[in-house]
């Protein structure tokens, strides 16, 4: 049989995708093989020399000839962080963005946190990557003002110039830099930053800087890279966690055309942290050799001791969990007492289930090994936890371990979890050659870090007038400390995501948390434990609503009671981690909630939906520090199935660098929110995961997509909270409210489909 291989890039280029092009879209990674010393890593704030140009710090280098390279130490996912992280060093610097280049940064804990996860790239280092501008910025100018004799505040650098404005005198970057060098780099409160109102780029719309080369196939990504005589692996991994090889048969697999090589992997020690997961991979000359040589080797596994895990059995252990005492973990006033006094009770429970993140690529990693130094170029999250994980598993010092970052096909927190670069370095060092690990999407949903199912009972009082006195709110699921070997017991962090730091004005409030161990591997997914808790308390609220008979947002606002920052004495806590932020900061603001919950019924025309027969539900939430509100509509089709027709999404996230992938990215929060309340179900028997391809791990379908997705930002000048994350948790809930909006059936579990015709 022949075989064609159709490469993405002739496909594109066939398509006559080429020819786009943006200001910002100067440069482009190293090639692969480039020495480290030549990864475009902008070196140390040594003294260069005038040749070498200005070097301030770690992610400025303005050259000899005036443009400039601007480090991004953070992935590129999609959520547009190479286009908005160097515009804010530059616009801070007063570069052109036509002359700037970005270079991106290795995995090196010199340049901090470099994790692309939690949504916090801007929001937590907005003032400190203004701050590496900036000390350029004043070096450039202090340059000038030497040299025209005049004092530097006299000055000022904008669109590559720096420019006296007394006299009206300028000089370019370019004439300034050998004297800048040979300044000292400016440090701590001798940067001072620009006045917002100078930072022309500021809460606008930039342009993509990637979307060219995406389009027109020249983009790279951990798939695109090839190096001189390199090997294709793919693996066949244990199908439960935690189990390993009893026998296989390598020469079936050798007999296969183009397959050159079989490898068993070492079976991984609990807490399996980011090992690779074992089993036996199949080295050959292309994927297909690969694919076909794995599927001959009749492996025969001992699946270990989470061989037994039925995840539907396990829902009735989280069950039995939240329907006793658990831990408290939050307490405000006698909840008992006041439920026992309460003129009615109302109780639900809350079911959710294990979710993949099921990127668009799957993961993939290559490993060369050569001369005692380990390079690993990969789709990752984390670089530095990818250079960690290999450098353990060879047994080598990090020093002898560089990852390169591609750009990845979506992530979601699953290539923040670096067992594929670890496979790929151990299978590079058995070839003595170069190695690109693989993974099929089959591999990928059935290998994944899964985002954890859970149950929640929540019941609440209500005094004779109908207001909402006590709220006991349960929680089980097993945690994501369980896979570094920590507590079945769910820690502050996760509660903190939509549970402790609930602000409610209810005088009796208890969180209490089951015990839940894990039976496979779990991890983080966009949003988190916030999807969950959103889901509950969002839909519960509306439950009361319901039996009170009242707006569903009349009931929302009166729970969050009036505006207010809500002190950790209101809330029941010793301490809150609050996102990492500091609550003077980020306190929590219910004038916020209400305000986007304003917002989005307005735009929603919420109070004349009955007249226009609408079925709207409404969810609002707080998370990553920002607050969304959603109001999502439902309809019924033709052919009985619900359809989500319409969508709004609200949110406060403070100070906007990048205004057109912050609504990008909250119009892809509500999409990827439906998908999940929907369709969202991985399920387990006998330890093995039971879907493996979008055909039974379903996604969101262009026909099943709203018909429009509004999206408005609150202004802010606040300090910038989270983005990519936020926008997700109230979807489910608002769409739930919808649906019994529009049915009269409360749908307490998710996923949707499993309750309704979707």
């Amino acid at each position: 049989m022949s075989q064609v291989l159709l490469l993405r890039r002739s496909v594109l280029a066939g398509l006559g995708l080429g020819g786009f092009a943006l200001a910002f879209d100067a440069g482009a990674a190293p090639a692969p093989g480039t020495p480290a010393s030549k990864t475009g890593k902008a070196g140390p704030a040594t003294k260069p020399g005038p040749a070498d140009g200005l070097r301030p710090n770690l992610f400025v280098h303005v050259r000899p000839d005036g443009n400039v390279d601007i480090v991004c130490h953070r992935s590129e996912m999609g959520q547009g962080v190479r286009s908005t992280l160097p515009v804010l060093v530059a616009d801070e610097l007063g570069a052109d963005p036509a002359r700037v280049n970005v270079v991106q940064a290795d995995g090196d804990k010199a340049y901090g946190d470099q994790n692309t996860d939690g949504s916090h790239s801007i929001r937590g280092q907005f003032e400190s990557l203004r701050s590496v501008g900036a000390a350029a910025r004043i070096m450039l100018v202090r340059a000038a003002a030497t040299r025209w004799g005049v004092e530097p505040s006299s000055c000022t650098a904008r669109d590559h110039r720096v420019r006296h404005e007394p006299s009206g005198r300028t000089l370019g970057f370019a004439e300034l830099v050998a004297a800048a060098a040979k300044l000292p780099a400016p440090t701590g409160k001798s940067i001072v930053l620009r006045p917002r109102s100078e930072l022309k780029y500021l809460g606008k719309d930039l342009p993509l800087r990637d979307g060219a080369d995406i389009v027109s196939g020249r983009a790279r990504f951990g798939a695109d890279v090839t190096l001189p005589g390199m090997l294709t692996a793919v693996i066949a991994r244990p199908p439960v966690v935690g189990g390993s090889v009893q026998r296989f048969d390598a020469a079936k697999a050798l007999a296969v055309p183009g397959v050159q090589r079989v490898v068993e992997l070492p079976a991984p020690k609990p807490p399996f942290e980011f090992q690779a997961l074992g089993g036996v991979a199949v080295l050959a000359a292309h994927t297909w050799a690969a694919l076909r040589g794995r599927a001959a080797l009749d492996i025969v596994w001992s699946h270990g001791a989470n061989a037994s895990y039925d995840s539907f059995a396990y829902r009735e252990t989280l069950r039995a969990a939240v329907r006793t005492k658990g831990t408290v973990t939050r307490n405000v006033g006698d909840v008992e007492a006041a439920l026992g006094k309460a003129a009615k009770t109302i109780e639900a429970e809350y079911d959710t289930a294990h979710l993949a993140h099921a990127p668009m690529e799957p993961p993939c990693a290559v490993a060369r090994i050569e001369e005692g130094l380990c390079e690993v170029w990969a789709p990752t999250q984390n670089p530095q936890a990818a250079r960690t994980s290999v450098a353990k598993a060879l047994g080598v010092d990090e020093s002898k371990v560089a990852i390169h970052v591609t750009l990845l096909g979506g992530g979601f927190g699953r290539k923040s979890k670096p067992d594929y670069c670890v496979e790929a370095a151990l299978l590079a060092r058995a070839a003595k050659a170069p190695v690109r690990v693989q993974w099929t999407r089959e591999d990928d949903i059935q290998h994944d870090y899964y985002h954890s199912c859970g149950v929640q009972k929540l019941s609440a009082g209500l005094d004779a007038e109908g207001k909402l006195v006590a709220l006991r709110h349960r929680t089980a699921f097993p945690p994501i400390a369980t896979i570094f070997g920590g507590s079945s017991i769910p820690a502050a962090g996760e509660l903190q995501q939509g549970l402790q730091d609930l602000p409610l004005a209810v005088p009796n409030v208890r969180i209490e948390s089951g015990d839940s161990p894990a039976y496979t591997r779990i991890g983080w997914l966009r949003s988190v434990h916030n999807i969950r808790h959103a889901f509950a308390t969002q839909s519960f609220l509306c439950e009361l609503a319901h039996a009170r008979g009242i707006d569903p947002k009349a009931m929302l606002l009166e729970s969050l009671g009036p505006p207010r920052k809500v002190s950790l004495a209101e809330l029941g806590l010793g301490e809150l981690k609050n996102y990492g932020q500091s609550l003077e900061e980020h306190p929590i603001d219910t004038a916020r909630h209400h305000r986007v919950v304003e917002r989005v019924t307005e735009l929603s025309r919420w109070s004349s939906r009955a007249k226009d027969g609408r079925a709207l539900g409404l969810a609002v939430h707080r998370s990553f520090l920002a607050y969304v509100a959603v109001v999502i509509s439902v309809v019924r089709r033709p052919d009985g199935r619900l359809y989500a027709d319409e969508a709004w999404i609200v949110a406060d996230v403070g100070t906007v660098v990048n205004r057109e992938r912050v609504h990008s990215q909250l119009e892809g929060a509500v999409l990827f929110g439906i998908g999940q309340a929907f369709y969202g179900n991985v399920t387990m028997k006998e330890g093995r995961t039971v879907q493996s391809n979008f055909r039974d791990y379903r996604l969101l379908r262009l026909g099943e997509a709203p018909r429009a997705v509004h999206v408005d930002v609150i202004p802010s000048e606040g300090p910038p909270a989270g983005v990519g994350e936020p926008g997700v948790p109230p979807v489910a809930p608002a769409l739930a409210n919808a649906i019994f909006a529009l049915t009269g059936t409360r749908v307490r579990e998710l996923p949707l489909c499993n309750v309704v015709r979707a």
